[in-house]
């Protein structure tokens, strides 16, 4: 559909009245996002099923992501699932289908995604960001995994200086906490949220590509750790964990791979 169309343009521009999105706000400070959707986000859906759709026969409500739903939007929203409004279908962004609750996900049909390759990740981003000179394209399209939002949410973070401290602690480890407790400070202020949000993010991504390294004992400790990183960062993601410390337990946790391999070399 051509951008100056009269559909296309609604859609841009939030308006089109049969087409709801759900996502984090803003805070007031104009620049951080909440820490997940709300139940009165998904309250306000109401409004929207007590019409019929007035520009087409269905309306579409996207939640992205659902895994940023608080526990009781969680539950609102199951109400609609379980008795949909006629002519609705809902599309729902999910980047941890495991840890949905059950009733949701038995609910829905699973639509999964592959990655972009290189050549369509640089291609998305050198469009979505004409102002990134060509290092900075190269490690957002690293970073994103073939997932081109996400790469374009961490431009102007330095991701390839995160990756490197958190590489440093896979390869090195941090025998005396110094790497660990550095990294947990330089991303504790509140200005570092987005880097912080980053962190959650890359941490069980970086335990996950270290993983597939492995075999036997150490493959099987290098899962647990992946487990135990995504529980927490989900977890971080949804409450008001201390971002401080939950970096710290984090890092350790990449640390931890170090000495797997140690153990299972000696």
């Amino acid at each position: 559909m051509p951008e100056d169309h009269r559909i296309a343009r609604l859609v841009a521009a939030g308006s089109h009245p049969d087409l709801v999105r759900l996502e984090r706000l803003t805070k007031d400070n104009g620049t951080d996002l909440a820490r997940s959707i709300s139940v009165d986000q998904v309250r306000s859906l109401q409004r929207l099923f007590s019409t019929t759709p007035s520009m087409s026969a269905w309306r579409a409500v996207v939640i992205d992501s659902i895994d940023d739903l608080e526990r009781n939007a969680a539950n609102a929203l199951l109400k609609n699932l379980e008795e949909p409004p006629p002519h609705t279908v809902f599309l729902l962004v999910s980047h941890a289908p495991e840890r949905l609750l059950p009733t949701i996900r038995s609910r829905c049909r699973v639509l999964r995604f592959s990655p972009l390759d290189d050549d369509a990740m640089t291609s998305a981003l050198r469009i979505a960001l004409p102002e990134a000179d060509e290092g900075e394209i190269r490690e957002l399209a690293k970073v994103g995994e073939g997932a081109p939002g996400r790469a374009v949410a961490w431009q102007g973070l330095d991701i390839a200086a995160l990756d490197q401290a958190m590489r440093a602690l896979i390869a090195e480890g941090d025998p005396t906490n110094a790497r660990r407790a550095a990294l947990a400070q330089s991303l504790s202020s509140k200005s570092a949220q987005p880097r912080y949000e980053a962190f959650l993010a890359r941490t069980p991504s970086l335990i996950a590509e270290a993983a597939r390294t492995r075999s036997g004992p150490a493959l099987a400790e290098a899962l647990a750790l992946w487990e135990r990183a995504s529980a927490l960062a989900g977890a971080a993601r949804r409450t008001s964990l201390d971002a401080q410390s939950t970096a710290f337990e984090l890092a350790g946790m990449l640390a931890a791979l170090a000495r797997t391999d140690a153990r299972n070399a000696a």
